[in-house]
């Protein structure tokens, strides 16, 4: 029996980071029993330790709250849990479309900040229905006034009789945030009598039970006895199990439609069914898909080593990550310099660190990992189709290629208008295009047309830099584009490292090439001879220094052959120790 679709709300939380969303999410659950106290912990929706510590959602979760209101009648509110990092912005827009409404939560103490305008343009796009919400009016800093003055200049409609105020961390106002709740948001508007129709907005996978997919229920009913038909890939299965999160899983004969629940597939292959994908009846299917689904694909690229003797504990733990986060993708890799590892992709260099902790925090592995990059697309002689190249060492050489271009991302930056000046000579110094420029109310929508090489590394660290943590990007896919890129290469002791290979772009080749030579003249392990490091683009040496001996070489002050020299090098070639540090002083670097 399908049921009365007035009596369910799907919602969700957005919020700048440490406005308080985690917590409001918390007394939510505990003001309507959906947690008991024993039960009770901070961030219950966080239960990765590496969102607990960076303060930041990185997988979805959803939450089934019973609540009654003052009349007494019950009421099914979805809290659906969003990722909170530019690098999932993907995901973001998926959770989203899976509400019909969301709480804006500003905090009073610090007032409306880039985040916040980014998430509410974010549910704009969507359509959904916006409850304005002032955080923290208790503590002694908050300055509820200016906030509200910030949440009009947003949008007009955010009017101090439409805002609601709370403190989430006393539970001040939590009662007025479930009645809006019921009041302002929409019910969903579903057909239960049509096809089956759901909209998937996260995936797990365990090697028991299969793929296990989140889906919001749009049109139809699930039941677990239904084929269904995941429309992206064309792939069927027959469920194992049906339920919904409370937040433990609880199993339910039917989801219906305005329902939220998950759906156990008994699916073993963990990239089948990937977030925005369209759930439909076998027998039944619906129409069309849902818009908007992406294949997850890489942004960024880096080699991932372990130290000696742990690469079968490596490749273990890296399958095991890689079942739960379809947007990480890996095969194996030999390096000379570093041995036996695995080449990784990334949705950026959030994504990357958060796959190192992973690897220290869940298996306590810590590993070596070297300069992310971005794919190249290569045109060379005497060949049609232009090559895809995404490890440098594949770089082709100069005399081969004719063209090199690289791939590119529209990327949004909402900032207080008075960093304009200090953003645009950081986008425009890492090679930004200006598309457009919007203001809203005392901030600013930025585009740039950007490399993703030049966002890769530290972009958004300094962009946060730059704008005193006010400023927030998000990006899309552009096309490739040509480029004036060389690779870099670098030679130890006149060995060449394939682990420091390096493709940039010609204008900035020179100041890099010297400032990695004196890192690794600094930071790599010296021997008991002197060792040269070279850099070299197009077959010249374009910088120089040397690692110093252990001691000096008094006693050996005789000059050595170079066929001595030569058989020195043949013996030590594997032997040059490369530690993290060099990686992380890479990462580093000055790149203006």
């Amino acid at each position: 029996m399908p049921k009365d679709q007035k009596f369910i709300r799907n919602f969700a939380i957005i919020a700048h980071i440490d406005h308080g969303k985690s917590t409001l999410a918390d007394r939510i659950m505990e003001t309507t029993n959906t947690v008991s106290n024993r039960e009770a912990s901070d961030q219950l929706l966080d239960d990765l330790a590496v969102e607990q510590m960076h303060g930041v959602t990185v997988k979805s979760r959803t939450v089934r709250n019973y609540y009654v209101d003052p009349e007494g009648q019950e009421f099914e509110y979805n809290l659906i849990d969003t990722p909170g990092h530019v690098d999932f912005n993907y995901e973001v827009s998926r959770s989203l479309s899976a509400t019909d409404g969301v709480l804006l939560l500003v905090d009073a103490t610090k007032g409306v900040q880039a985040q916040t305008v980014a998430n509410y343009r974010l549910s704009q796009d969507a359509g959904l229905t916006v409850i304005p919400i002032i955080n923290k009016i208790d503590n002694k800093m908050a300055d509820v006034d200016s906030t509200q003055a910030g949440l009009m200049d947003l949008d007009e409609r955010f009017t101090p009789e439409n805002t609601l105020r709370i403190s989430a961390k006393t539970g001040i106002g939590i009662d007025d945030v479930l009645l809006a709740i019921r009041d302002r948001l929409p019910a969903p508007s579903g057909e239960p009598e049509a096809p089956l129709k759901g909209l998937i907005f996260d995936t797990k996978f365990d090697p028991y039970q299969g793929v296990m997919v989140q889906a919001r229920i749009f049109d139809g009913i699930l039941t677990k006895n239904m084929a269904l038909n995941f429309m992206a890939n064309d792939v069927s299965a027959q469920p194992k199990e049906i339920g919904f999160y409370t937040p433990l899983a609880t199993e339910t004969p039917e989801l219906s439609a305005g329902d939220v629940g998950y759906i156990l597939t008994g699916i073993k292959d963990p990239r089948a069914i990937q977030v925005g994908d369209t759930v439909t009846s076998k027998q039944n299917p619906t129409d069309a898909p849902f818009p908007g689904y992406q294949q997850i694909e890489p942004m960024v690229y880096a080699g991932i080593y372990p130290h000696e003797g742990e690469y079968k504990e490596l490749k273990i733990a890296i399958e095991k990550l890689a079942l739960n986060d379809a947007a990480f993708q890996y095969e194996p890799e030999q390096s000379e310099a570093l041995g036996m590892g695995f080449r990784g992709g990334f949705l950026g260099i959030f994504h990357l660190q958060i796959i190192r902790e992973r690897l220290q925090a869940e298996f306590g592995l810590d590993v070596l990992t070297t300069m992310p990059n971005s794919t190249y697309r290569v045109t060379v002689k005497n060949q049609d189709k232009p090559l895809y190249i995404e490890n440098p060492t594949q770089f082709p050489d100069y005399n081969m290629i004719t063209k090199v271009e690289e791939p590119y991302v529209r990327a949004k930056i909402t900032a207080p208008d008075s960093q304009l000046n200090d953003i645009m000579r950081l986008a425009e110094g890492r090679r930004g295009v200006l598309q457009d420029l919007e203001t809203i109310g005392d901030m600013l929508l930025i585009t740039y047309k950007m490399p993703i090489s030049e966002i890769a590394y530290d972009f958004f660290n300094e962009l946060k830099s730059v704008s005193h943590g006010f400023a927030t990007l998000s990006t899309e896919r552009d096309d490739y584009d040509e480029s004036d890129l060389v690779r870099l290469d670098i030679q130890i002791d006149y060995t060449p490292v394939d682990a420091l290979t390096f493709v940039m772009h010609r204008l900035r080749v020179d100041q890099f090439a010297q400032e990695i030579v004196q890192k690794l003249t600094e930071l790599v392990p010296r021997k008991l001879q002197q060792m040269p490091v070279q850099a070299i683009v197009e077959g010249r040496v374009i910088s120089r220094g040397n690692i110093p001996p252990l001691r000096k070489a008094a006693a050996s002050s005789g000059k050595t052959s170079k066929k001595q020299q030569q058989m020195r090098r043949q013996g030590q070639k594997n032997q040059i120790e490369l530690p993290q540090s060099v990686f992380d002083a890479i990462l580093d670097m000055s790149r203006h």
